[in-house]
This record gives structure tokens, C-alpha cells and sequence, in this order.
């Protein structure tokens, strides 16, 4: 049979989805590629017995999308498109103008990454920031450079996960960046517009453009999905017990099964989420930041704000609470609703938001990484007007570090423990053959570095926290 070329587009007006589906079939080889409209996208490969079986199966996949609403198109008619963007009230209104009587936040310091920016994470080390060109720069805490990755699409967000750090993509893959290279850990789903991601253990949580919400475990299999009440799920956070997601319709809680537990209602859609031991917060475009309990759903107390929240973050579990509305404003009240003061911060609307030591560290609109000290001192300083000279970061020259399957190789496992790819009933799974270890347990470990018989050296593995598999700590060389 003759070799054919299907190529389909789902392009949606007002923000929604964006992407490509291309079916190639050489012999009895069938390629699908896919992703977002103006990047190369992701390819797989898949033969089969014979050239009949081959195009039937290519032709029950372009059916199956065009079911979906895919039509056919011709490729580079249509241009990549921006990502999505937590809805303004206003156009104005995340602009980093400040007038000229209103009091600014005492920021340290700011480093302009070069494109609006999402992603966030702080720990004791560094600082990091990932914007809509895939930049991850990362800084100290006195604001120099140290270092840059570059991933393929937009950063949507970055999560820590115990020691492990990792970054949602808008090409659809969730990279592990705490090596000295991005490695895909998770490949989701393609027909999922990816708002916003959370990882616990292993487990990854996916809240969607349709309101939609899915968990996949730490062998990137789905565990369970389901359709939230409302659509533009911008909050989803994870932890032991189970998934809060939130959406046009307010929150949801699920189980780790999948189960609903309860929905509360909030002011406005939900924008972004935080999430203490025992609570979740939730910052709407009804002004309104939101506390709820995990356990039944109770509305324990409101933050009200000036303008829709774009980011909320906690202090000391709790004890303060902070905002960033749409109109570049940070604030912080105490845990009851006392709003304890409102300041500009002179660089854009905080996209997201996390506390660290007396610091609060915000990504914005501008694409800004701002560091503002919001100890006592410094902020009644800065309500009287004094505020420090900010340190204005230079865009660094650093070469950056792409996402790579290749390895390094070694011969010597010196006092790493080796671990195995095995094939367990068609799939490729890790093993540990190192003594002292569950030897049937799985390692998590990264999908494209997987090669049936090859044997590795890691740092370390480490028991999950819910047990039954191994997650692969450190850098990996393979053994030769």
C-alpha cells in the first residue's frame, strides 16, 4: 500500500487549544507526532505486522482526532501562539506602572528573565524562575546567576517534590531539573491543556483548560481523571491524603482514589492555589483570597484584596498570608483576615508567589524574579516611604543546558547503587541490583533514558514515602 501523510490542527479562538496531529506511514511503520502549533512537537514510532494493519491504524487515529474537532491543514499556515494567561480584569491592569503615592515593597533585588514568568521555587540554596520562552534561570539568595536550562516551551510552573525539583512545560512534558540537565520525567496526555501542576511523592497532579483534573503515578501511568464543575483550572495542590483543585466553580477536593470528598464555592474563579498541612488557599478574580479546610471543605476566613489575585503563598503555616493582585500589589494579613499592610511592587503582578526566610520571593508579568524583604523592620520602613536601592540583576550570558537522553558512561559503580531496565510485560521498567534493596520494587526513573538489558549507576534510591517502589536520587551514569 501506498505511504500517506495526515496532517491536523485544533486551533480555538479566545486562548484555547493550539496544537498539531500528524500521521505518517511508511510501510509498516506508522509516526505520530504531535504538540503545540510552531514547535517540532513529540514523535513515537509504532510498527506493525503488515502494511494493511499499518494504515488502518493510522487511519482510526486521524478519525479518532477528528471526532475531537482536528481538521486538516497545511502546515506553517498557522503561527505558535502565546500561552495562556490567568485572566486580567482589565488590560491595564498587570501593568508595573506604580503612581507616584503609593508606597513600594522593599524589593533587594530583580532580575528581568526576559519573558512573563510562572515558575517559582526557593529552598535554601537557590532561587529559581521559568518563563513563556522555557528559560529556568537559577540565582542565589543574594541575586547572582548560577545557572540556566532551556526547555523547549513555556514554563508553566515549578514544583518541589522532597529533594527532587521539576518543571511543567507547555510542549507537555514535565521535566526533572535538578541535575546537571533537564530529563523528562512525566509525558502528558496531548489532548490536556496544561494550566497548572503539583507532585507529591511521586504523584503528579494535572489541572486543565476544560477544568478537568488528572493524577498520574510515578511510572507516568494515569491513575485516575475526572471533570471539575467549571472550566480554567489554574490550582491544583497534592499531598498524602489527596488532590484540591480549583477552577471557574470554586474547589474540589478528591481522594487518592479519585473520589470527590466536597466542593466549596468561592468569589470569583479560582486563580491560583497554596496549600499548609491542613488548609488550602485559593486567590480568585473575585478580589478574595480564600482559606479551606482539607478535611470537609469549611470556609475558615476571606483575604480581601483590591483586584483579581493572581498568587497567594503562606508564612510560618499560616500565621501570615500573602497576596498579588492584577494590579502589581502584594499584601500580607494575619491568619484571622487583619490585612496587616498593601504595597506596590514596582515590577509587574506577581504571576506566583513562595515565602522564604523573611523573604518573598515573586515572578511577574514583566518577567521580573523580584526578592522583597518583608520582615517587621523592613516593612514599616517601607510604609513610611524608605525603602532599599534595589539591586537591578543583568540579564546573564550563561550558555544554556537543553534536555537531553544521553548519559555519561562509567565502568566503575564506585558506592553508587546500580539499578537495571528490565522488560516487564512490554513495558520498560528499573529494578535495583544492588544487595539490601526490594529487587521486584520499580525505580522511578527518567522514560528516555530507558534501555532494555542496560544496567546504571545512581547516587542513591530512596523508598517512596507510601512505599513500594524507589525513586533514583542524584546523576546517572550508565554502566559499560
Amino acid at each position: 500500500m501506498a505511504d500517506s501523510t495526515s496532517y491536523l490542527e485544533l486551533s480555538e479562538d479566545g486562548g484555547g487549544s493550539h496544537k498539531f496531529y500528524e500521521v505518517v506511514v511508511s510501510g509498516t511503520d506508522v509516526t505520530i507526532t504531535y504538540g503545540r502549533i510552531g514547535v517540532p512537537g513529540k514523535a513515537t514510532t509504532t510498527s506493525y505486522p503488515t502494511a494493511e494493519k499499518a494504515a488502518a491504524a493510522a487511519a482510526k487515529k486521524v478519525a479518532d482526532k477528528k471526532r475531537k474537532g482536528y481538521e486538516e491543514a497545511i502546515r506553517g499556515v498557522r503561527k505558535r501562539r502565546a500561552v495562556s494567561r490567568r485572566p486580567a480584569p482589565s488590560p491595564s491592569s498587570s501593568g508595573s506602572r506604580t503612581p507616584s503615592n503609593v508606597r513600594r515593597a522593599p524589593v533587594l533585588w530583580k532580575y528581568n528573565s526576559g519573558s512573563p514568568a510562572f515558575g517559582v521555587f526557593i529552598d535554601a540554596d537557590r532561587a529559581m524562575v521559568g518563563n513563556e520562552r522555557g528559560d529556568v534561570w537559577t540565582l542565589n539568595h543574594e541575586g547572582d546567576v548560577t545557572n540556566r536550562y532551556k526547555l523547549p516551551d513555556g514554563v508553566k510552573c515549578i514544583v518541589g517534590d522532597d529533594s527532587w525539583i521539576y518543571a511543567g512545560c507547555d510542549d507537555g512534558n514535565v521535566y526533572d531539573i535538578g541535575g546537571k540537565a533537564p530529563r523528562v520525567a512525566y509525558e502528558i496526555a496531548e489532548n490536556i491543556d496544561i494550566y497548572w501542576l503539583d507532585i507529591h511523592d511521586g504523584t503528579l497532579g494535572v489541572s486543565d483548560r476544560d477544568g478537568g483534573i488528572t493524577t498520574v503515578d510515578h511510572e507516568d501511568d494515569t491513575l485516575w481523571a475526572e471533570k471539575g464543575r467549571g472550566t480554567g483550572a489554574w490550582m491544583v495542590r497534592v499531598d498524602g491524603d489527596g488532590v484540591y483543585h480549583g477552577h471557574s466553580a470554586g474547589v474540589e477536593a478528591f481522594g487518592k482514589d479519585g473520589k470527590k470528598l466536597w466542593h466549596t464555592k468561592t468569589t470569583g474563579s479560582v486563580l491560583f492555589g497554596w496549600q499548609e498541612k491542613d488548609d488550602v488557599y485559593a486567590g480568585t478574580s473575585g478580589n478574595k483570597v480564600h482559606r479551606i479546610r482539607k478535611s470537609d471543605g469549611e470556609m475558615l476566613a476571606t483575604y480581601p484584596c483590591n483586584a483579581s489575585v493572581f498568587s497567594c503563598a503562606t508564612a510560618r503555616d499560616g500565621e501570615y498570608v500573602f497576596a498579588g493582585d492584577s494590579s502589581s500589589s502584594i499584601y500580607c494579613f494575619k491568619a484571622d483576615g487583619t490585612r496587616l499592610w498593601k504595597l506596590a511592587s514596582g515590577c509587574g503582578s506577581a504571576y506566583s508567589m513562595q515565602y522564604h526566610e523573611e523573604r518573598l520571593y515573586i515572578v511577574t508579568t514583566s518577567g521580573q524574579l523580584a526578592c522583597i524583604d518583608v520582615s517587621e523592620a523592613a516593612i514599616h520602613a517601607a510604609e513610611q516611604g524608605t525603602v532599599p536601592t534595589v539591586r537591578d540583576v543583568k540579564l546573564a550570558s550563561l550558555d544554556a543546558v537543553v534536555p537531553t537522553a544521553d548519559v555519561e558512561t562509567t565502568a566503575d559503580a564506585g558506592n553508587g547503587v546500580v539499578v537495571e531496565c528490565v522488560n516487564v510485560g512490554g513495558r520498560l521498567r528499573v529494578h535495583v541490583v544492588t544487595a539490601g534493596y526490594e529487587s521486584g520494587w520499580n525505580v522511578q526513573f527518567p522514560k528516555n533514558m530507558r534501555v532494555e538489558g542496560a544496567r546504571y549507576v545512581v547516587e542513591s534510591v530512596r523508598e517512596s514515602a507510601q512505599g513500594g517502589f524507589y525513586r533514583a536520587h542524584g546523576e546517572i551514569k550508565r554502566l559499560v
